[in-house]
């Protein structure tokens, strides 16, 4: 890329994670602001017609919606991270989607002040992660030893869990040992630990706070 672009984000964002994990397994260089969300600048709203991020500038051209931004680093940056197989590269953006109903999940775990709806989205993500397991092989990644774009949307959604099993026991992970196994392998790779903060983790409980919902009135875990 011949300009450094630039990632406007959010600093818990999942999204931008995605965009963030994809820039740095090509090895590109970017430059990163983060915005606050409740306070949008003009500028940006400018530019994100649906004032959501990421948005990826990319010299005077302003890239909105991930995935948009990760298809156009794959096909403009080395090495393709989705495959090369027609029938294969559409199934990864099906299981990409899949990924983003997992988040819309998560959100509402983060947010509701509905224990009903709280106890919906948790099963819904466990029966989705079992759809998962039946579709991993032996890993490490989604689709072998090869880290793809897949890996890249549901390395958020994992890093998740890294605060809410401090809350509480979920159990959406029971009984599903690939799925346990690629969450560990994702946490361990330098691009997906390094495509947040360092104090993500409590600046993920300040949100959780916030928020007040009922996750933070969840039996506790035993010690």
């Amino acid at each position: 890329m011949a300009e450094k672009p630039t990632l406007i984000s959010f600093d818990l964002c999942p999204y931008v994670q995605r965009a963030a994990i994809v820039l740095a397994e090509k090895d590109v260089p970017f430059e990163r602001i983060d915005i606050d969300l409740e306070n949008k600048p003009d500028w940006f709203l400018e530019i994100s017609p649906r004032g959501k991020v990421p948005v990826l500038k990319v010299g005077d051209d302003a890239l909105f919606e991930s995935a948009a931004i990760v298809e156009f680093l794959d096909e403009t940056e080395a090495p393709r991270l989705h495959p090369e197989n027609p029938v294969t590269r559409a199934r990864h953006r099906a299981w990409m989607e899949f990924g983003s109903a997992v988040l819309a999940d998560i959100w509402t775990l983060e947010t509701t002040h509905d224990q009903a709806a709280f106890d919906k989205a948790v099963a819904a993500i466990r029966e989705k992660l079992t759809r998962l397991e039946g579709e991993l092989g032996d890993g490490p990644y989604f689709a072998g030893e090869a880290f793809t774009i897949v890996d890249a949307v549901f390395a958020p959604a994992f890093r998740y869990f890294d605060v809410f099993d401090t809350i509480a026991d979920f159990g959406v992970f029971d009984g599903l040992p690939k799925v346990v196994k690629w969450r560990k392998a994702l946490a361990a790779r330098p691009t997906v630990r390094e495509a947040v903060v360092f104090d993500y983790g409590d600046r993920l409980r300040r949100f959780l706070a916030k928020k007040d919902g009922v996750i933070l009135r969840q039996p506790r875990k035993a010690a």
